[in-house]
Order: C-alpha cells, then structure tokens, then sequence
C-alpha cells in the first residue's frame, strides 16, 4: 500500500483508529480463509438474504465474502464515519466540497417541481426547471425539424463537443437510450460527439457531413476549457467555410454554459445557451443541460422519465436503512474489498451492448471522485481508497479480460449488470446471454476444485490448468429493462455508491485538482511546440530531448515522414 506524506504531516488515523474499524479488521482475521462455497452450503437461504432492491433496481450481493456478521459492522463502521449526516448535508445543500467550498446539489436537477432545496437562501429547484423547460422547448423544435439552419433547412446531424462530464455523460446516455431515439418520428437525426483535441476525431466527426444542416452543441461551464474550445473552433471554421457569413453561427451553434460573455464572443445567440450551477461537479452533469443532446435524442418526455429514476435512488439512499440500502450497500461493500481484502480494481460487466460506454462513464464518476490521497482535512491516509474501475460490455469481455479475473493472482470484484427482457427480442439470444451472466458469476464464486477436474478424466499433467480457486467476489445488479427510468436509477446508485465510499474514507469526493497539474504544464508546452524559433527548454532530460524529436519530426514534409516510415516503392517486394 502506497502511503502519501508531506512535509511535516503526520498521516492522519482517524479511520482506521474507529472501534468499528478494529472491529472489522478482528472480523476478517476470522473469515478470510472461508470460502463462497462453504458459505453457501452452509446456509442454503444466503442468496435470497443477501439481497435488496429500490426504484427498479435488485441487487444481490449474497456472492460477495462476507457472513452475517459482515454487514452490521460495516454499518456501524458507517454510523461511526458520520454517513447519515453526511448525506443530510449534501441533500439540504451544505458546502460539502470543502476544497472548493460549493454545495453539492446534483440532486437538486432532477427534484420534482414544489420540492425546497435552499443555497444561500434560494431555492434551486424552479430555476432547475425554468432550463429544464427551455431545453425541452429547443429539442422539440429541432426534432420537429421547426429549428432551421441559415440556409433554411432542418437540421440533420447533432454534434456535442464537450470532455469529460461534459462527453462522457452525453455519449453513453444516447447509447443507452438509442433505442428510443431511433425507434420514434425523429429516427432521422444522427448523434456525433467530439472531446478529444486530436484533430482525427472533430475530423472523423464530420465527414462527409453537411454544414448547413449541422448543429453543434459547445458544452463547457467556463467556456474556457482548452479541449473543448479548441474543437469548438475548429467547428466554427468548418461552419465559416461552407456559410460564409458569421450570422449563421446563431443558427448552427448552441452553448452549455455560464459564461455569457465569452459565449456572445464567440459568435453564438446568448438566448441559445443553457446554463448551469457550480453546485453541479461534470461527472454528476448529465441530468443537467449538459444533457441537451439527450433529451434531442429520445425527446422531453423521455429525458424527464430518466429524471425520476434518478430521483426514485436518490429518495431510497435519503431515507432508507442502510441494511435495505443498495447505494450504502454497495459503498460499504467497495470498502470492504478495498481496505480488508485488499482489492484495487472493480470490474463493471453490463450484459446490455446499449451499455457499451457505461464502463467508461463510471471510470470517471468513481476515479475522479474518490482518486485522492488526503481527507477533507488535509491530512494524508493512511489506507487505500478509490480502486480503479474497467470493464466492457458482455459477453465480449468473456473472450478476452476474463481469463483474468477467473484464474490470474489479482482479486478483481466484479459488477454484472443484466436486464430480465430485451429491448430487441431475437429468437432466444437474450436467454443466452443472461445465462452467461449467471453462470459467470456462479464460476467465479465457486471455481471448481483439483478433484473435480479430475473426476471428469482429465489428464493429471494437465488439471493444475483446469482448476479455478473461486471465492471471487461480485454483485448481481438485475432490471427489469433498460428503460429512461432504469438508467436514470442505475446512474444515481453509482453516484451514492461513491459518496458511501467516500464518507468513509473521509475525503472530498467532489473535487478533482488532480487533473489539473498536467493541463497547467501542456499550456507551457505546446508554445515551445508551436515557435518556429525553437527556444531554449527548461524541463527534465526526458522530456526536453521528446520536445526536440517532436519538432525535429513534426516539421519534416509529411511525404518524406511518410516515405521514411513506409520505405520507398522501390523495397516493397513484388
């Protein structure tokens, strides 16, 4: 375990220094060399116990290695962290952010009208839905094809230029529901997304594309985000090209946004800009007008159906017990295998190829969140947090990464995702693919054993490679369909599920100044890139001889880069 100091700080022990978190370290002492098999058979009713299930959502955690006694001092573990206040105080808008000092209200976007949520002495939630209302407005006049572009005809192609929160949200979220976006009238507009600044994928994005019936949404709050910005100009030359008259940005261009000014600056109407709270973090955002291309998806209705599953987890996590609790649950079980069982990764498994991004999604919501090494305090750790999330979409994964996580030396917990019913029935392709999905996660909780290898006349010399140890730990999240609704309260579970953890571990889980000490140093780099004059460098052996090998090569005519790459015609063999 890697331990951070500075200097002059003594690390901080006020997790590990809890009665509930000796307690728990006395209780794995007793249970680590149990086995999921033997818990099962010891208990036949484990799987039916082990279980819990709000706002669509089951979940079944009965394969994970815990026994009875696990869950109650992981919760008093949680009474003792605070976490019930914890969770009041984010849900009545107090600075929880405390690196930044801002609320955390991304609750607050999908509050039902008449709910109070107060900041500062206002109340958020009618403003919440004045731009909610307005996002609806916008995304039925371009859906109706009301919405012309400068030239007078209605638009076809939808781009959303953003990074982070701000791509990652929007892409899976039209993912997931894309079968609601082309399964209704407006089936006709297509969907692009654009967030990394390698100019391949603003250029891959709009190939063979129309201008005048392209619609570029520019999401950034500050309206200053390098990336973001850097594609946003690139759209904006690409529109200029074609229209020639800068008055046609009104008509092609819409902005997420605070920032009015720089909005106008750039050339698009401030009354096609939709805004947002700094109370709102860009991986918690996507109920927020950073989904506006969503809701131009699969429509209003749609976008406020994803809303209430949403809100349906977020009322469960306020007030439900913590041993009914899925989000609590599924936190203090993260916490258990991070800091007891001594996992590092989580492997997110969704048996639904619309879920095909999801992965992706949660690596930001749970690394960013939860990827820090000191408490709210200041303090440095003494103790792991935030494992590193992957995954891919089943059965895919099957025939790659598994190989891993059922027989490799690392303990990988998993999360498999499924739905009862199939958005696309085909013959019985579901039934198969589901029951690939129970039988994973049967084969990683109770492996199979030398003996039974052996009784199935398998050759002795090759039974060591046949033998899977099990006792590998996963949860079961089980829907009914990936409907609006369904995603809305899978997301808030994941959300809720990292404030657990992060309560916990006593750290903000809002903040991210961890992505910033790379951006500050590329905005010194890229003008040493870009001079002509080639001036002097000042950083590390490495990366100064990397700055003087780019621009040795980057300034080479690209025929002769490409001929000394390739070899000449001449050496290629007839």
């Amino acid at each position: 375990m890697t331990t951070f100091t500075g200097a002059g700080d003594q690390p901080d022990s006020g997790l590990t220094s809890l009665p509930a978190y000796k307690a728990l370290q006395a209780h794995y002492e007793s249970v680590r060399d149990l086995h999921l098999r033997d818990m099962f058979a010891q208990d036949p009713e484990r799987g039916e116990r082990f279980a819990a299930e709000a706002a669509g959502v089951y979940l079944d955690y009965s394969k994970n290695r815990i026994t009875n006694g696990t869950i109650p001092l992981l919760i008093r573990l949680a009474e003792q962290c605070g976490l019930r206040d914890h969770i009041e105080a984010m849900f009545t808008g107090k600075e929880i952010n405390r690196s930044e000092r801002r609320s955390v209200l991304h609750i607050a976007l999908r509050a039902p009208a008449g709910e109070q949520i107060v900041v500062d002495g206002e109340d958020v939630v009618p403003e919440v839905h004045k731009v909610l209302e307005r996002m609806a407005q916008f995304s039925e006049a371009v859906r109706s094809g009301q919405w012309l572009g400068y030239t007078g005809n209605p638009i076809k192609t939808v781009i959303n230029i953003g990074i982070g929160g701000s791509a990652l949200g929007p892409v899976m979220a039209y993912n997931a529901l894309k079968y609601y976006s082309h399964n209704d009238s407006h089936r006709d507009l297509a969907f692009h997304f654009v967030s990394n600044m390698d100019p391949t994928d603003f250029v891959e994005a709009t190939r063979g594309l129309h201008p005048e019936e392209t619609l570029f949404i520019i999401c950034s709050k500050t309206f200053g985000t390098l990336e973001t910005l850097t594609n946003a100009h690139a759209a904006r030359a690409w529109c200029l090209r074609a229209l020639g008259n800068e008055d046609a940005l009104k008509r092609h261009f819409v902005a997420v946004s605070t920032n009015a000014e720089d909005v106008a600056k750039f050339g698009i109407d401030t009354a096609n800009m939709f805004g947002f709270w700094d109370w709102v973090g860009g991986r918690y955002s996507i109920d927020s007008a950073i989904g506006l291309s969503t809701m131009i998806a699969v429509g209003p209705h749609r976008f406020r159906e994803m809303l209430s599953g949403f809100h349906a987890m977020d009322e469960h996590f306020r007030h439900a017990p913590f041993e009914e609790n899925l989000p609590v649950l599924m936190g203090l079980l993260a916490v258990w295998n991070t800091n007891f069982l001594d996992a590092s990764m989580v492997a997110v498994l969704p048996y639904a190829e619309y879920l095909n991004r999801f992965p992706a999604y949660l690596q930001q919501l749970t690394m960013e969140s939860n990827g820090k090494h000191v408490t709210q305090d200041g303090h440095p750790v003494d103790y792991q947090t935030g494992p590193v999330y992957w995954g891919e979409p089943g059965t895919n994964g099957q025939h790659s990464f598994y190989q891993l996580i059922h027989q490799g030396t690392h303990l990988i917990p998993c999360d498999f995702i499924g739905f009862c019913q199939s958005l696309n029935p085909l013959t019985n392709q579901h039934d198969e693919l589901m029951a690939n999905l129970f039988a994973q996660t049967e084969a990683l909780a109770f492996g199979k054993t030398y003996e039974q290898v052996i009784a199935e006349d398998i050759p002795q010399w090759q039974a060591p490679h046949r033998v899977f140890e099990g006792n590998r730990p996963s949860n079961v999240i089980l829907l009914e369909r990936l409907t609006p609704y369904a995603l809305g309260s899978l997301i808030a579970l994941y959300e809720h599920s990292v404030f657990t953890q992060g309560a916990i571990w006593q750290i903000d889980s809002f903040d991210q100044w961890g992505v910033e000490l790379g951006k500050v140093l590329a905005s010194l780099t890229a003008p040493e890139l870009e001079s002509e004059s080639e001036p002097p460098l000042n950083h590390d052996s490495s990366t100064n001889t990397l700055i003087r090998r780019y621009r040795k090569l980057s300034r080479q005519p690209r025929g002769l880069s490409e001929d000394s790459a390739a070899g000449s015609d001449s050496e290629v063999p007839s």
